[in-house]
């Protein structure tokens, strides 16, 4: 039964079911889209290193956080490319702008995370 929101409860039961669609976007993410894998891959790589070269909590926040957003932007990017692919493949001038917007905020965060590491470690050079 609604709630008087018009939502559902969020018992344990729906939020397992909610995981599991994470979950299958991640998977589908992984198997469809390169991009998503090669940062995933770069994830892998930096955060660990990210984590080390953070001196306080607030460091490594900011260090592993901004890949996480790529990633996060990247999902949602392959969204947009999905949808958009969805309604077919000739040209409209509105679906290359989105996918180009799309493309436009993963390169915004990557820019963040150049920003980011360069703040926190290039004062600590001698």
């Amino acid at each position: 039964m609604a709630d008087e929101t018009g939502h559902l409860p969020r018992g344990p039961a729906r939020m397992f079911k909610a995981t599991v669609w994470s979950l299958q976007g991640l998977r589908a993410a992984w198997l469809h889209e390169s991009s998503f894998r090669l940062e995933v891959y770069l994830f892998v790589v930096l955060a660990p290193l990210g984590w080390w070269l953070g001196q306080d909590g607030v460091e490594r926040a900011l260090l592993v956080g901004c890949l996480m957003l790529v990633l996060a932007i990247e999902l949602l990017n392959s969204a947009i490319e999905a949808v958009i692919g969805r309604y077919g493949d000739e040209h409209h001038e509105l679906a290359g702008r989105a996918k180009d917007m799309g493309s436009a905020a993963v390169f915004v965060l990557m820019l963040n995370v150049l920003l980011v590491w360069g703040a926190i470690l290039l004062p600590r050079l001698p």
